[in-house]
């Protein structure tokens, strides 16, 4: 969406001064494209850095515009997120050592950051998606304070009417209902961009959708979210459902998603997906445009199509066509979206080379790969991809095929040609490239953090556990060695700080409840069968209504074989609660104070865990 100041479109008169303007932008493109005004020379390579900001306990903080304004560099700007922020890196030539000095760039644009952020005692972290983000965290308040965010999450609830319904199965199910777009804020991304010559685009288009599966297999760095294990990469599921402008019907729902990895080749021209992109989503948003693009044309002006990148910014392919200015020439690019960010900056720029190499690494014989390809293997591919990273298998060229063996066999040496054809360096390419092979061979980032996180359960309760796992990443990213040299975290690792334990981190999450009706003999016999000597009791509306106890009913064990007494006759219903943002002090005193052994954990009236004094 840039920066541009937007507004949502409501009125007949706003709608068509819109369309008027996003119908000239596409006239004015077949324009530049029929008379050969699209620069074809030279290629550039650009990226984008999102990061998350977090606290001295590794855990989000919303101190966003603070912090930028004090950074003072027209390379950052904002996201949705008040705990995430962008990094706009320039555009280099490709050539020679240009990602090594894209590298360097980062590292310096990141260190600025840092060295404001300590100021105000915060870290910055590189991932796909933070493994210590709550639910609090992506509430309206914790949006961005700017204008378009809160247009684009008015806009696309309107377009629903109905709350976002958020269902992700991988190793851990996540089942949520929520009321805004925030949930966008929870992904964070390393977007790269590669000019390509408009003759070539259509073709390079849909090679870079092809390739999409096995590139994604190598980067997969985000398999947590609120403290669930889902996919390899969990954005490429989140990000789907956080944004999705259709409703939920009885009907059977045609329609594809805003996110999408689209649902055929290309083979028309360019424009063609614009228009595609345009004839599917309608315009969400607008804002004030000064001139007709063909007439600046007409006046020997480059347009910069601000209406058609407007709309393109509200439709989010995984690989997006962009048009844009430089240098007073017009350009088109292919956009990846999909890979995350971190593990570390070298992580992120060896990604970005074996993805431009394979792009422009592409042989004859893959010129027309949606004559030889089926469209629904490249998206199968690519959403296996996500779920199961290097354990992905894929089908490629009428074969199955592990993506460990696709990539080593065909698709790095496929890079390591292309980077050569376009001058790279053959150090810069062995300097990266290497950490995509070593990453094939050991591990990748998901694979590292979902085998810590285990680990650490193993003396932890999870959300201890994911703070030391963040904090740990934390701390080998600051020395930008691979994920692959990482070693995985053992069940004693620990944190260099002390985290202010609450009752969050010590409540437990798997519990059993009984209904009141229940009858007596159940409830003493799953006590029994399940060692737990403190049964909640909740309502048809799952709120807590009583708390049954071992003590309650031990005097009732001789009785159970005739009993048809119910819970509701023994139960507690004068409960003392606790919520899980209390110190555990708090907790401790509490159950002194009243002679108890087990607090419930509530949410308003929702029961979302138990404190006992064993866990104390």
């Amino acid at each position: 969406m840039g920066n541009l100041n937007v507004t949502k479109l409501s009125n007949k008169k706003d709608k068509a001064n819109y369309i008027h303007q996003l119908t000239k932008d596409i006239e004015a493109l077949d324009y530049m494209i029929k008379n050969d005004m699209i620069e074809k020379a030279p290629i550039r390579i650009g990226a984008e850095q999102e990061f998350c900001l977090v606290n001295e306990e590794f855990l989000p903080i919303g101190n966003a515009l603070e912090i930028l304004k004090d950074i003072d560099d027209d390379h950052f700007t904002t996201e949705i997120g008040n705990y995430n922020l962008e990094i706009n890196l320039d555009p280099f030539e490709l050539k020679g050592d240009c990602f090594s000095k894209l590298h360097q760039q980062l590292k310096e644009l990141l260190d600025k950051a840092k060295t404001v952020s300590k100021k105000y005692n915060t870290k910055i972290a590189l991932i796909g998606i933070l493994p210590t983000l709550s639910l609090k965290h992506i509430t309206i308040e914790n949006m961005t304070p700017i204008q378009r965010y809160y247009v684009l999450n008015d806009a696309i609830k309107e377009s629903r009417k109905q709350h976002f319904n958020i269902h992700i199965k991988g190793v851990d199910e996540l089942n949520l209902l929520h009321d805004s777009v925030m949930l966008e804020g929870c992904n964070t991304s390393f977007q790269t961009h590669l000019q390509v010559h408009p003759d070539d685009f259509i073709k390079s288009y849909n090679w870079a959708q092809a390739i999409s599966g096995p590139i994604l297999s190598v980067c997969a760095n985000s398999p947590f979210l609120f403290g669930k294990e889902l996919w390899s990469e969990t954005r490429i599921a989140l990000f789907t459902q956080s944004v999705d402008t259709r409703a939920n019907s009885f009907l059977l729902n045609e329609k594809q998603s805003r996110v999408s990895f689209g649902n055929n080749w290309e083979t028309g021209s360019i424009s063609d997906i614009f228009k595609d992109n345009i004839s599917r989503f309608r315009s969400l948003i607008s804002s004030e445009f000064e001139k007709d693009s063909m007439e600046m044309l007409e006046n020997g002006e480059i347009p910069k199509l601000k209406a058609l990148n407007l709309h393109n910014g509200t439709v989010y392919r995984w690989n997006r066509v962009c048009y844009g200015v430089g240098g007073g020439k017009p350009h088109l690019r292919i956009e990846n979206r999909y890979i995350p960010s971190g593990p570390t900056m070298k992580d992120e720029i060896a990604n970005m080379m074996f993805w431009v190499g394979v792009l422009v690494g592409r042989s004859k014989s893959e010129d027309n790969i949606h004559e030889t390809m089926d469209f629904k293997d490249a998206k199968s591919n690519f959403f296996t991809a996500a779920r199961y990273g290097m354990a992905a298998q894929f089908h490629w060229k009428g074969n199955l095929i592990s993506s460990k063996r696709l990539i080593l066999d065909e698709l790095l040496p496929m890079a390591y040609r292309g980077l050569y054809k376009m001058g790279i360096l053959p150090r810069d390419a062995e300097n990266y490239l290497t950490i995509i092979e070593n990453r094939v061979n050991i591990h990748i980032g998901a694979d590292w953090l979902k085998k810590s996180y285990r680990n650490l359960l193993i003396r932890k309760k999870p959300i201890e556990a994911l703070q030391v796992l963040t904090a740990n990443m934390y701390l080998k990213q600051e020395n930008d060695y691979p994920v692959s040299s990482w070693e995985v975290l053992d069940k004693e690792a620990h944190t260099t700080f002390d985290i202010d334990k609450k009752v969050v981190h010590i409540m437990n999450t798997d519990l059993f409840s009984v209904d009141k009706k229940d009858s007596l003999e159940l409830v003493i016999n799953i006590m029994k069968w399940k060692n737990v000597h403190h049964m909640p009791v909740i309502d048809s509306k799952k709120d807590l209504v009583g708390l049954l106890s071992w003590e309650d009913v031990k005097n009732h064990l001789d009785e159970i074989e005739e009993s048809t007494k119910c819970v509701q006759n023994f139960m507690k219903v004068e409960l003392i609660t606790i919520t899980k943002e209390k110190p555990i002090a708090f907790a401790k005193q509490l159950m002194l104070e009243h002679k108890i052994n087990c607090l419930p954990v509530v949410k308003g009236k929702k029961l979302i865990g138990i404190l006992t004094s064993n866990d104390l």
